[in-house]
């Protein structure tokens, strides 16, 4: 059989289409939404070459119209987690010996379908599952996950093109083998893309995988399965099941198999799973990787010479698009009192446009929260703040759940930094703003580091590069992903590898080489071409 040294084709970031009023991809778009939200659907879980259903019917409802069913999911239990680790170990080997090309050629299709025949149902269904608004659906649910299977690709034929110098009369190579085992991929409600990303990175490297998803997120995760078949991903290599937190860990973090964990998700959960593993290490066969992007405090700080109308849109843009529900969203401000009036007035101008209200109205800005918890929760911050003395309600304040979880996007002024919202994670539409005085901007930046045990996103806004660097060495370690005159959200695949340290997770860079190296476990192979003969070095001879 012929062979070669493949080039695979040169990614590109997938062009983000503005759905403008009449255009094609507007009806397509709206045509599918009326589709899905036309029929009910039994989503089964997917095992090996089975599709699994069970008695346990469980809702699937829009954020914004909890109402409504678009159908059920099948919960399973913990003979359905003992079935999908056994498709997984069964699939394995063949997995693992098929030429890096197929597998590329797998993932590189499924971009292609995305790109073209499933973009509307894909974004459809993130839409009416997550309450995300055309413009976020499409840079989630289309271009940020066609962006990571072809990037990952052409990623993964850079690790495997990587290889030793070599001496005379011996040939060095090096070659990256699929980890033994298993791997378990959780993944969160937040982004079809996150959801997507997580298995395939680690499939294409030659593993197969145990996947569960966000229950609230199920909706699009079947979709993403349905076009992971088409492509051609071989029955066994991505499982997808349905079943509680609690009883899936018992189960997989005892497995001796058990060979990594690819997470996005809470620092209390990721944290639980890191000491259950290391209580276990003596179980397995060989140490676990243990890859997780987690929560985040994320900040936004301007200096004195800042522009207030940049400022003021990336407030209201990295606060409050997709309901503040993004790991990376801003959700602390410091302002200076030079520009804050100024500020304050063009973010109050930008709030009293936005809409809010189902997903399906292209004009609303705003939708509705995931779910009730995160309702409830998201509430009580705001109640908390409305008894306070010490903070003030700007914007926003009002909440509703009787059709949809639907939160206002509220901003809260105080006089204390160290109040509760400038510190603990919210994930909703919240933004805290502390005026400082001008002149205490190093002070300021002091707070900023301090504040939050977080470190995963930053920005600071500054005309002055003076001030503007001297903000980029002294936040070194306070976000793994900074930005200059810009929002802390929308990292792009293959231009900001996003992750962050400190509680924010292991900062192993999805959307970048790093990660894919997480996932192989490298063979050093040395061949003498005409070896020794004979035990005596020349450094033994008599003078």
């Amino acid at each position: 059989m012929p062979k070669g040294i493949f080039q695979v084709p040169t990614p590109i970031n997938e062009p983000v289409l503005d759905y403008a009023p009449g255009s094609q991809e507007r009806k397509s778009l709206q045509q599918a939404l009326t589709t899905a939200r036309a029929k009910e659907i039994d989503v089964p879980m997917y095992i090996g070459s089975e599709r699994v259903t069970t008695d346990k019917k469980m809702p699937l409802n829009p954020p914004h119209d909890h109402q409504h069913i678009l159908g059920h999911f099948n919960e399973g239990d913990a003979g359905h987690v003992e079935l999908a680790i056994k498709a997984a170990l069964g699939a394995r080997k063949a997995w693992a010996d098929m030429a890096w090309e197929h597998r590329a050629s797998i993932f590189l299709k499924a971009a292609d379908l995305i790109a073209g025949p499933y973009r509307a149902k894909l974004n459809a269904a993130t839409m009416l599952g997550q309450s995300k608004n055309a413009y976020q659906a499409e840079i989630d649910s289309a271009c940020e996950i066609i962006d990571f299977l072809r990037f990952n690709v052409s990623y993964m034929t850079d690790i495997y093109a990587q290889q030793p110098s070599s001496a005379p009369g011996i040939w060095n190579r090096l070659e990256q083998r699929p980890l033994e085992g298993f791997v378990f991929a959780l993944t969160p409600f937040n982004f079809t893309a996150i959801a997507g990303n997580l298995p395939t990175a680690v499939a294409m490297m030659g593993n197969t995988v145990v996947w569960k998803p966000a229950f609230t997120q199920i909706y699009a995760a079947n979709v993403l399965m349905e076009i992971f078949l088409e492509a051609g991903v071989p029955d066994g290599v991505i499982n997808l099941i349905y079943v509680d937190g609690p009883t899936t860990g018992d189960i997989i973090f005892n497995h001796p198999d058990f060979a990594g964990i690819h997470f996005t998700g809470s620092t209390g959960v990721f944290q639980h799973i890191w000491k259950t593993i290391g209580s276990n290490i003596a179980k397995y066969k060989s140490y676990p990787r243990i890859v997780g992007e987690t929560g985040g405090k994320d900040f936004i700080i301007a200096h004195k010479s800042a522009n207030p109308q940049a400022l003021a849109t990336a407030m209201v843009r990295g606060a409050f698009e997709f309901q503040g529900q993004k790991c990376s969203a801003a959700s602390r401000a410091y302002v200076p009192d030079n520009l804050w009036e100024e500020v304050k007035t063009n973010v109050l101008a930008d709030l009293g446009t936005l809409k809010m209200g189902p997903a399906e109205n292209f004009e609303n800005f705003i939708n509705a929260v995931i779910d009730e918890k995160a309702f409830d929760k998201i509430a009580s911050y705001i109640d908390q703040a409305k008894q306070n003395n010490m903070v003030e309600i700007i914007a926003g304040g009002h909440y509703d759940k009787s059709s949809g979880y639907f939160i206002e996007p509220t901003i809260i002024l105080t006089e204390d930094p160290q109040y509760t919202t400038m510190c603990e994670e919210i994930f909703g539409p919240v933004l805290t703003v502390y005026v400082y005085q001008a002149d205490r901007f190093e002070e300021t930046l002091e707070l900023v580091d301090q504040t939050s045990p977080y470190a995963l996103t930053g920005a600071v806004f500054s005309q002055d590069r003076y001030a503007a660097e001297f903000a980029t060495k002294k936040l070194v370690h306070a976000a793994g992903n900074f930005y200059i005159n810009d929002k802390p959200t929308g990292a792009v695949v293959g231009q900001q590898p996003f992750g962050g340290g400190r509680a924010s997770g292991t900062n192993d860079k999805a959307g970048s080489m790093i990660n894919l190296l997480r996932w192989v476990s490298p063979r050093t192979i040395k061949e003498t071409f005409v070896p020794a003969e004979a035990y005596r070095y020349p450094f033994m001879e008599k003078d």
